[in-house]
């Protein structure tokens, strides 16, 4: 595997709208992916093949057996259906809407942070059986939450997570993870 080379593109100017980025992602959002000729869009796709393609680079995301690869995909479809249209919202209010001088409307804030509350009651109470999502070892499942934690942790929603002992706890393991560290280093670049 050639080593991981993150490309900024410029939002502001409207890159993703443009050629070269439209290539690799005919609907001009975040992120694109190429390795070699393969050209990937929509990160739990990019994600998961990263982990079958280089399943020997590192740790293992999806491990168990059948059944607890099958509790593994249930927890991503739960945090693609659950948990990220109320977080994603919350960021789009709280990160970017101030990053491009918009306002955040307080009344979406609101409603969107009563969803995440529910998901998060629920994931307090699985948390509290294992230190992750769906075991005790970090799989594909909690690896998908993390850009979005990461964004809310800077804002008023941190308080969501911090409320709740178990999902702090998995949030301060998962955000600490060494491979995460140096994606967040990479990005300042």
């Amino acid at each position: 595997m050639a080593p991981i080379k993150l490309v900024p593109v410029d939002m502001k100017a409207g890159e993703h709208k443009k050629e070269p980025f439209l290539s690799l992602n005919p609907f001009g959002q975040i992120p694109a992916f190429e390795d070699g000729d393969l050209k990937l869009f929509e990160s739990r796709a990019i994600t998961k093949y990263i982990t079958h393609q280089y399943a020997d680079k590192g740790a293992e995301l999806v491990c168990g057996d059948t059944k607890q690869k099958a509790m593994i995909g249930v927890a991503i479809e739960v945090e693609a259906h659950q948990f990220d249209p109320s977080a994603s919202k919350l960021g789009w209010e709280l990160v970017v809407k101030p990053m491009f001088g918009m306002v955040t409307d307080k009344a979406v804030v609101e409603e969107h942070e009563a969803k995440l509350a529910t998901v998060l009651d629920i994931y307090e109470k699985r948390l509290a059986q294992s230190k992750y999502l769906t075991c005790d070892c970090f799989t594909l499942a909690d690896l998908h939450h993390l850009p979005t934690i990461q964004r809310l942790l800077a804002t008023e929603a941190k308080k969501l997570f911090d409320s709740r002992p178990h999902v702090s706890a998995w949030i301060a393991d998962i955000t600490a993870r060494p491979a995460w560290c140096k994606v967040l280093a990479l990005q300042k670049h």
